[in-house]
Order: C-alpha cells, then structure tokens, then sequence
C-alpha cells in the first residue's frame, strides 16, 4: 500500500508542495489524516502549508474551504493565482529551489536534525533535506 500523502517533490503546475498540502486537507476531510500530521499554521512555526499559502498569497483557511468545495488540483491552484498571485516562471524556480533544499545548511537546519532523530533517522546521513525527511518517513526513497 503506498502513504496517502504525496511525495513533497512532486509538482502541481510546476509547483513542489502545493499537492502535498492538497492531500493532507482531503484526508483530513475524510478524518483520514494521519496521526502526528499538522494541517495549516502552527503558532511559533512556519510550515510548509503557511509557506506556500503565503507564496500564492492566500489564506490556508480560504484555500480549504475553495478545496472542500471540489474540483481538480489544477482547479485549486488557479482558484488560487485568481484569488491570489500567479507567479512568473522565475519565481516559481526560486521557490521550488528554496522548498527543496530546505534544513540543508540553513537556518532550520537545527530543526531537521531535531526532526530526523525524534523519527529514528539521525544515523541517516543521506537525508539533509526535509523533503527527503519526508519520504524517507512515508516509505519513499
């Protein structure tokens, strides 16, 4: 059986993440959501969820609410350039390169570490992002 939520990596119109945070509302939805799963912001944290709404500059809240409404990943992302912001191609680089090399040799780079042993995984030195945290917590290599 593969993990619910899809790899971080994978893109919805060129855009990492933005899928992933699309199923995590769907299963929530469903009351399916795995355990240990944060959904939205988390006070005195940035998420990835906070992070690609303020991208797209719209509301994790509005975006759920659009979500619950139905229609196509597609649909949602441009629900979310009309209701938001389309970014141009270049920005759209800029923030899959910063998602995607996130904790590597940065500012949370101490949360990963953090991350990475509260999962088992500190002796896995192959992981120094938290995308690939995130597939190698879900099974994926």
């Amino acid at each position: 059986m593969s993990f619910p939520l899809r790899s971080p990596g994978v893109t919805v119109g060129d855009i990492v993440i933005f899928g992933r945070i699309l199923d995590k509302i769907r299963l929530h939805a469903e009351g399916k959501l795995p355990a240990g799963y944060h959904l939205g912001f988390l006070p005195g944290s940035r998420t990835f969820d906070d992070r690609v709404c303020r991208f797209l500059n719209v509301a994790f809240e509005d975006l759920t609410r659009r979500m619950l409404e139905g229609g196509t990943d597609e649909d949602m992302l441009e629900w979310c350039f009309t209701t938001g912001r389309r970014p141009d191609a270049e920005q759209i680089e800029v923030w899959n390169a910063f998602m995607q090399k996130r904790g590597w040799n940065d500012p949370a780079s101490a949360g990963l570490a953090k991350q990475k042993a509260d999962a088992g995984l500190a002796h896995r030195e192959d992981i120094v992002t938290f995308f690939q945290l995130m597939d190698a917590e879900e099974g994926r290599s």
